[in-house]
């Protein structure tokens, strides 16, 4: 098995006034969050994905299912820092992750360094390794229409 692993993840949710919105662990004020089992954290369910597939252990919902009525409302946080521990238990460690959030608002260009912050600090990873973007979709499609938000991951695994 190769010493260096890529996986790449992507995760969609639907916006509706009523829900809270929650990105890359940080709280978002806004008038619509996300519609999920979970607290429906668009960010870290990409990047689940992604840690998930670059060993090529399915992805988020195979471990952790909206079945599963003991994940209601999860703080995804506690899913990202489960998949982790998956990671760590293969002999990887993470070298990087990049990340791009798409969402024609609000504005979160300055909860960026936050959103990267604490996701470094639930991965245990050094500052400047964990990247997060944001970008609108120039107000086309679902996510322009602020019917949804979706986000996409990359990361990187070493074999320890």
């Amino acid at each position: 098995m190769s010493s260096f692993r890529v996986g790449v993840g992507y995760d969609v949710h639907r916006l509706a006034e009523g829900h809270e919105l929650w990105l890359g662990g940080v709280k978002i004020h806004h008038s619509k969050g996300s519609v999920a089992h979970s607290d429906g954290d668009v960010l870290i369910h990409a990047i689940c994905d992604a840690l998930l597939g670059a060993l090529a252990l399915r992805d988020i919902g195979f471990h952790f299912p909206d079945s599963d009525p003991t994940l209601k409302g999860v703080d995804s946080k506690v899913l990202l820092k489960k998949t982790h521990e998956i990671i760590v238990n293969r002999g990887y460690s993470i070298a990087n992750i990049d990340s791009t959030i798409c969402l024609q608002g609000p504005k979160i260009q300055s909860l960026i360094p936050t959103m990267q912050n604490t996701l470094e600090d639930i991965l245990g990873m050094e500052q400047g390794t964990v990247s997060v973007k944001a970008t609108t979709t120039e107000k086309l499609g679902f996510v322009g229409r602020e019917e949804g938000i979706s986000a996409y991951a990359v990361a990187l695994l070493c074999k320890d």
